[in-house]
């Protein structure tokens, strides 16, 4: 049997820093949210060849007292945590005491620092994690901390080191997510010389979001601000849904100023979205979710990019109750873009959303039936009321039995709450319809605003909410012959598989054997030469949607038959079908389709008049 031996300390330092120092990036991590401890108001970080060989890092915070210098380079050896108790409500960044430790143990390490009330500054330098000199310096107040040759006493860890360029934009990545993470500092990145990011330190989070974002992704963000019981409260912006992305690498979720890895947080922002996103696209945001600190554990993970909540369904029930919000309150619409020398991109105005207190928030429950075919004198002002709607309640609600998986049970968990309706809001909002063009586009006058309206989408949102509200029971059409549809084996099982779901909504459907299914029957608003695409397509979309959310199957259904039954692009239509079209997207009921695509552009008097060179 081998011989148990204990690992010497040098050894034993080596395996705790790969723990914490992966790459650059690691370092630069661990150094900044020292300094945004320490109180600093600005922060400094510089790199040189992606990190390897120089990082910086200065800060004007309150600096390392001259007897403690040396401590600080000890593992375990920290100033944020004095007992047991300390670690039930972690308040810090960095807490641990394995950071400096961590970093002198693979680098060379010199550290120059000085509190404000001292009058002069120590300088100290460490290699391998042994101290190599000390001294008195002249410096400023605050600290500074040179990281050179990193690994350098690990060789094994330098090959798997990607390019200095990878490296580099891994670092910068890190130095964003902290100044998204603490706006009210400013911080500086130079690389290589060069300044790729400088932040205000304003506090004001839209500062920072600007600054490292950049103008483009800043102006499709609305506002987030929402209170709930259980001294939660989420803040930031997230993206208006025709601004979502291709990945979700534009997502960025922080927990009391930390940035977090949240499975929970990352479901309850998509779920908001649900089915006003396009498909394949996910929303960008910059949540901060603040939270009493003995409610979570950030102790979970030695890179401290992972937490523990001690109630996920309530986090969930806040960050969805707060997007959804968001959402609900946000009656912008894309603007045209136009070309030429006249045009000018849209303000921050124009994609900034209207927002509405938190007590106000409603989650849709109830959507009124089409309006029926009526003249409608479209030069008075119409009247729009709010549709009935209920609260997503602050307290604790009752789970529904056992779901596949755990955040599907904190998302209906979610939806379960209740509260009596909304009082309706009344709003003038006169226009003209002008007309249709392209057999495509309705063409609405509105102020000084031209609107063309998608008339398809449009429809199309209209069917589906009408088919999501809770009384909707279609009318069966019996088919006159049945039809035969042969499927592959997958789809044709997952539509018997959702027959009873199938048959709510006005399928009448049953196996015929050898893979085939027989339809004897249709909801009677689709179009019975559709009934078969449709099938086709609602069990095609079941598959790609999977198990994971109970209601995926609804949803994909509503979706196809949506689509299928709404009016379609190219096809002629009576004035009055347009009018109902245009009367739905102008009261505010209609503003994206269930894919997320816009139904409706603007087209301002201001914009013609450039095109025109009038102004």
């Amino acid at each position: 049997m081998p011989q148990i031996l204990q690992l010497e300390a040098h050894i034993a330092d080596l395996i705790a820093a790969g723990e914490v120092v992966e790459r650059p990036a690691s370092v630069v991590k661990e150094l900044v949210e020292n300094a945004i401890d320490a109180g600093a108001a600005k922060v400094t970080v510089e790199i040189q060849n992606g990190g390897m060989s120089l990082i910086r890092v200065t800060d004007d915070g309150c600096g390392i007292a001259a007897e403690d210098a040396e401590t600080a380079f000890l593992r375990h050896a920290t100033s944020k945590i004095k007992n047991q108790y300390d670690l039930e409500a972690i308040g810090t960044l960095g807490f641990r005491g394995e950071a400096l430790a961590a970093i002198a143990a693979v680098a060379r390490v010199e550290l120059l620092t000085r509190p404000p009330e001292a009058a002069l500054g120590t300088s100290l330098s460490v290699t391998g994690g042994v101290v190599q000199g000390r001294e008195e310096a002249g410096c400023p107040a605050g600290s500074t901390m040179v990281v050179r040759d990193l690994f350098f006493n690990t060789p094994a860890r330098l090959k798997f080191m990607k390019k200095d360029a990878a490296e580099g934009a891994s670092v910068f990545a890190a130095v964003q997510r902290l100044a998204l993470s603490h706006p009210e500092v400013g911080i500086t990145f130079l690389r290589d010389g060069k300044r790729e990011m400088q932040t205000p330190g304003s506090g004001a989070l839209r500062d920072a979001v600007y600054s490292v974002l950049g103008r483009d992704l800043a102006l499709g963000l609305m506002e987030v601000d929402a209170a709930f019981d259980g001294d939660m409260h989420v803040s930031g912006f997230v993206s208006v849904p025709t601004c979502c992305r291709g990945t979700r690498g534009y997502q960025h979720f922080f927990v009391n100023g930390r940035h977090v890895k949240s499975p929970t947080m990352t479901a309850a922002l998509e779920e908001a979205y649900s089915n006003q996103k396009m498909v394949g696209k996910f929303p960008a945001c910059v949540l901060h979710l603040s939270v009493r600190p003995n409610a979570v554990d950030v102790n979970v993970h030695p890179a401290k990019t992972e937490v523990k909540f001690g109630a996920d369904r309530d986090v969930f029930r806040a960050v969805y109750g707060a997007v959804k919000q968001a959402l609900e309150g946000d009656n912008t619409r894309p603007a045209a873009v136009l070309t030429g020398a006249g045009a000018k991109p849209p303000t921050q105005d124009s994609v900034t959303p209207n927002q509405i207190p938190v007590s106000l928030y409603r989650k849709a429950e109830t959507v009124p039936q089409e309006l029926p075919l009526h003249d409608i004198d479209l030069t008075v002002p119409i009247q729009r009321e709010a549709v009935p709607a209920r609260v997503v309640a602050e307290k604790p609600a009752e789970i529904r039995p056992a779901p596949e998986t755990r955040l599907a049970e904190v998302r209906e968990a979610a939806r379960q709450e209740e509260s009596p309706p909304a009082p309706p809001v009344r709003e003038e909002c006169p226009w003209r319809l002008v007309g249709e063009v392209l057999h495509t586009y309705i063409i609405v006058e509105q102020g000084e605003t031209i609107l063309l309206i998608d008339k398809h989408a449009a429809h199309e949102r209209m069917h589906f909410d009408r088919m999501q509200a809770q009384d909707y029971t279609p009318m069966l059409q019996g088919l006159l012959a049945p039809a035969v549809l042969t499927l592959p084996a997958e789809a044709g099982t997952a539509l018997l598989q959702n027959g009873a779901l199938l048959e709510r909504f006005g399928f009448a459907i049953e196996e015929f054997g050898g893979g085939s299914i027989l339809v004897r029957g249709a909801p009677a608003d689709l179009d019975l030469a559709d009934v078969e695409d449709t099938l086709a397509g609602i069990a095609a979309a079941i598959l790609e949607t999977g198990t994971a959310r109970p209601d995926a199957p609804r949803d994909a259904l509503l979706h196809t038959m949506a689509c299928k039954a709404a009016i379609k692009a190219g096809q002629k239509n009576a004035p009055e079908e347009l009018r109902r079209v245009a009367e739905a997207v102008l009261s505010g009921r209609v503003r994206y389709c269930p894919h997320g695509r816009p139904v409706a552009i603007e087209l301002t008097k201001g914009q013609l008049e450039r095109q025109f060179k009038r102004t």
